[in-house]
């Protein structure tokens, strides 16, 4: 099996700032983006209010695709030309969502660009980390995804003022914002030779054993379903659901994007001083707080600093789970698989709690905390998890022998 290179550090930066352009065109702007444009999208009727809010779970469906296809794709061609293809897919597909022919038409579009979320997410950690040092592995991988926390914020940022250009013109600006940062970060990926030691080695079908393993696999899909209704129903439920107004359900969101820049950074420094497993442990406390204010908060300041809270967790948990991932499977060709499984895991919860969420919201007549408390309730059950890791830990663990 080829081992992994570690270049110098002035080889690293531009790897990184690749894969920072990858996450934040890919899930930063291109699943993100959509939730300050959910009042417009209803008030200009280009959807009725149930379409607008199944076409926010079709980017979902589409991450969990392009979680199960990113490493076939990947070994047809390579990590550099399906990471290249897929940034282009997303970039089209916003330059499509600008011409709202049909629901399907729309929906099409939406599952695509979350094929390409899906699939660069599987593949940038391990087209990059590998040339890292491991005692920077968490940072790394915190700047990585800085650029999902970057999307997010931008999203707050730019969406209200290309709006005021018409909803096409948005769309087409996101378009045009996309193909730059497509084009910026063309020439920093890892090269085709060095890609390829990248790759699992053909005895790579070993599937990770270790039950913590899956009990991460059962964690991160409980943290997939309790992130959603905030990162989809945020800005509706402070616009709409409080009366709050678009301006102030934006400003909220602009708060959400700054707590999504510093959640991979702080969670990937966490990871590497405190070690992953307390790390996640503090985090899940700390969301499932958040998340339960947030259905019973109306005031701006609270809902400003719920938001910022709740807005690190969606980029930071990825630094974090991946960084578990390497504590627990030292074999490099086997954390590739173990994380591409995590992603799935991930996805698969996401997709269906998109749709359920939106079923549930539809049916209770646009009733937003009853959301919330079902979110809250899933990250408590993501930390009960981690329980089960110390007590399968504790069990594994050699027993002293009696004299």
């Amino acid at each position: 099996m080829l081992t992994p290179t570690v270049p110098t550090r002035n080889a690293v930066w531009l790897p990184i700032f690749a894969g920072l352009c990858a996450s934040l065109v890919s899930i930063g702007l291109a699943r993100f983006a959509y939730t300050p444009l959910i009042p417009s999208l209803i008030q200009a009727q280009w959807f009725s209010a149930s379409d607008v809010v199944y076409l926010g779970a079709a980017n979902l469906v589409g991450y969990l695709i392009g979680a199960l296809i990113g490493h076939p794709l990947a070994r047809r061609t390579s990590n550099k030309t399906a990471l290249r293809l897929m940034m282009l897919a997303v970039t089209l597909a916003f330059f499509a969502c600008g011409f709202p022919l049909s629901v399907s038409w729309f929906f099409g579009w939406r599952l695509l660009s979350g094929v390409a979320g899906g699939a660069i997410m599987v593949l940038v950690a391990g087209a990059i980390l590998p040339q890292v040092p491991a005692s920077r592995r968490g940072r790394a991988s915190g700047a990585i995804f800085l650029g999902i926390g970057l999307g997010i914020a931008g999203s707050g940022t730019i969406v209200p003022p290309l709006l005021s250009l018409g909803l096409q013109n948005t769309w087409l600006g996101l378009g045009l914002l996309s193909l730059l940062l497509t084009a910026a970060s063309w020439f920093g990926w890892p090269s085709a030779q060095h890609a390829a030691t990248l790759a699992p080695s053909a005895d790579a079908g070993k599937t990770p054993t270790d039950p913590q393993v899956y009990l991460l696999f059962a964690q991160y899909a409980f943290m997939a379903a309790g992130l959603v209704p905030a990162m989809v129903f945020l800005v509706d439920y402070v616009a709409r659901g409080l009366g709050a107004g678009p301006h102030v359900g934006a400003l909220i969101w602009v708060m959400y994007g700054l707590g999504a820049i510093v959640g991979p950074v702080i969670y990937g420094f966490l990871a590497d001083k405190l070690g992953a497993r307390p790390s996640i442990r503090l985090v899940l406390v700390v969301q499932a707080l958040a998340v339960g204010l947030l259905s019973i908060s109306s005031s701006f300041t609270a809902l400003a600093l719920l938001a910022v809270i709740i807005g690190s967790f969606p980029p930071g948990i990825v630094p974090l789970a991946l960084a578990r991932v390497h504590e627990l499977i030292p074999q490099h060709h086997q954390q590739q698989i173990a994380w591409s499984r995590a992603t799935v895991s991930f996805a698969t919860f996401q997709a269906l709690a998109g749709f359920a969420y939106s079923a549930l919201f539809n049916a209770s007549g646009g009733r937003h905390e009853r959301l919330f408390v079902i979110a809250a309730a899933a990250i408590i059950v993501a930390l009960l998890l981690e329980q089960g890791m110390r007590l399968v830990t504790r069990r594994d663990r050699p027993q002293p022998a009696l004299n």
